[in-house]
């Protein structure tokens, strides 16, 4: 796979989280693991990380832990991207000078990112009306009841506005987290910081496979995890469910069954996903036509436009000029 240069990072490159009392420490906690921990090995020009106190403290988190913040809203005004973890309440009011200075730092170009009910922080300040945005499955009927002028987007993990950017449930701020990392420092550096957090670089679905689903026997999972290599290594082939079945050593009925019950979806629906992902990483690290990968993972060119305009509400040709090298 040929070389590609790597975008260059973001023009400002200090990332500020919000700190309040109440904060909700598995949201902020998201935020320091992905933009605040020390990566020597990303080079000089890595994110510079800060926590701004929107009240005077002390600033209590749950769990019992206290927050010291590096200052006050005066941050925010110098950050380059702001993070609002996830809020202490839906219905509990944003205070003014937050909005304010929210509202300033986006007036001057700043990029926002809420993580899980952050987003009502986001609301209040009127950064989302008229756009597309998510929060967690829970706050979806709160969030459309209160701001009737967002698009709220029930079942996917994360919106990406561009210059305002949501994600659904807490750990769904990871995969935010990660794709903005991959937008602003390409493919290779998303990849670098979920290998250290151990974690997939990308996660194809939305929150729906995440309700109310099953954990499956852990003998099941070893006897499908070899089927699913076999299909991620392989994309172009056509993999009928008579032969994974038979893989499996199972009926296609049984195949099918244990198949949703392990991953969450169906043999198609996976395939589609892994397929979509890789044509993604080919248009972001190679110089391929959109024929080629095309039938690299499988599509034909039409289907390949078809699926990314559907899944991704954009086609490759404009994935490629955005996140490409």
């Amino acid at each position: 796979m040929p070389n590609v240069t790597a975008p260059a990072g973001p023009a400002n490159r200090r990332v500020v989280a919000l700190a309040y009392d109440g904060l909700c420490t598995f949201e902020f906690g998201v935020a320091v693991e992905l933009f605040g921990l020390p990566r020597p090995e990303m080079g000089p020009d890595w994110y510079a990380f800060a926590t701004a106190a929107i009240e005077p403290g002390p600033l209590r988190g749950l769990g019992g832990v206290q927050v010291v913040a590096d200052g006050g809203l005066e941050l925010v005004e110098q950050a380059g991207t702001i993070i609002a973890p996830g809020w202490r309440g839906a219905d509990t009011p944003v205070p003014r000078p937050l909005i304010d200075a929210l509202q300033a730092a986006h007036r001057n170009g700043a990029r926002v990112m809420s993580i899980c009910s952050g987003v009502f922080v986001l609301a209040a300040a009127g950064l989302l009306a008229g756009r597309r945005a998510t929060t967690h499955w829970l706050y979806v009927d709160k969030l459309r009841d209160l701001h009737p002028d967002i698009d709220v987007l029930p079942d996917v993990l994360y919106v990406d506005e561009g210059d305002v950017m949501t994600s659904a449930g807490s750990a769904a701020g990871l995969d935010l987290g990660l794709h903005l990392v991959r937008r602003d420092f390409g493919p290779e550096a998303a990849n670098t910081v979920a290998r250290r957090l151990v974690i997939p670089p990308h996660r194809d679905g939305g929150q729906a496979q995440f309700i109310q689903r099953p954990v499956p026997a852990a003998h099941e999972a070893s006897r499908l995890s070899p089927i699913l290599d076999r299909m991620r290594a392989d994309l172009a082939r056509e993999h009928t469910i008579k032969a994974l079945a038979d893989a499996a050593g199972m009926s296609p009925r049984t195949f099918l069954r244990r198949f949703e019950a392990a991953t969450g979806t169906t043999p198609a629906r996976w395939l589609l996903a892994e397929r979509l992902a890789r044509a993604r990483d080919l248009l972001e690290t190679t110089p391929f036509g959109v024929e080629q990968i095309a039938q690299t993972v499988g599509f034909g060119a039409p289907a390949l436009r078809h699926h990314f305009r559907k899944s991704l509400a954009t086609t490759p040709q404009a994935y490629r000029a955005r996140f490409g090298g």
